[in-house]
């Protein structure tokens, strides 16, 4: 059986769907602000049906949804030559600032996606929003190598108190304008080092008593 060719048309754009739809809506974003983004005028745009573009987003939010997805994809991607061999303190803030760096190229739309999906009457994002952040912080801890073994109490106090730095580095990247975002990273180096001496007399869970099983 002989194989027929396909030729490609000269111009035509080989980059998936999905990933055309959320670089032209954060386009029209940057001149226009999140809020007054149509997906209707992202299909136009890339001169496809409507219906493609359904078939990859049901709603504006999902579309905000895969922005955020390649920040977390930046932070677990693959680590530096003895990453594991890093203070704990430099693991996190290694993954903390990939995230932050990803999503940078667009910030002041990224404040407002988050400002969206916050405003109060919109439960529909907000709630998922409360999951994704605690979502986000497990994989935190899963990218940075934590070894205390999820669900301890060290794990515990440690998805809470990242939790807080999280959010708070997030208060400060939004308005951060400083070269690299040197302000951004000061603020959580800082804050990791005084949290890393807070925890000191945590233990890692790795050896904590497990419960006796009951007795028959």
């Amino acid at each position: 059986m002989s194989m027929i060719s396909v030729h490609q048309t000269p111009g035509d754009d080989e980059t998936p769907l999905r990933v055309r739809v959320v670089d032209e809506a954060l386009r029209q974003a940057e001149q226009q602000g999140w809020e007054a983004v149509r997906l209707t005028e992202v299909a136009a745009r890339l001169e496809v049906p409507m219906a493609a573009v359904l078939a990859e987003f049901r709603d504006l939010d999902a579309v905000a949804n895969a922005w955020f997805q390649r920040g977390l994809e930046a932070m677990l991607a693959e680590k530096p030559e003895g990453f594991e061999h890093w203070p704990e303190v430099r693991r996190l803030a290694h993954c903390l600032l990939a995230w932050l760096d990803a999503l940078a190229p667009h910030r002041r739309v990224t404040v407002e996606m988050l400002r969206t999906k916050a405003h109060l009457p919109h439960l529909h994002t907000l709630v998922p929003m409360l999951f994704d952040l605690s979502r986000t912080v497990q994989w935190w801890r899963e990218a940075a190598r934590l070894p205390a073994p999820y669900g301890t109490r060290r794990a515990q106090l440690e998805e809470v108190a990242l939790t807080g730095l999280f959010l708070a580095a997030l208060g400060v990247w939004a308005r951060d304008d400083s070269h690299r975002q040197e302000r951004t990273r000061r603020f959580i180096e800082r804050r990791l080092a005084r949290g890393e001496r807070c925890l000191r007399w945590v233990p890692d869970g790795r050896s904590e008593p497990r419960e006796a099983p009951a007795q028959r």
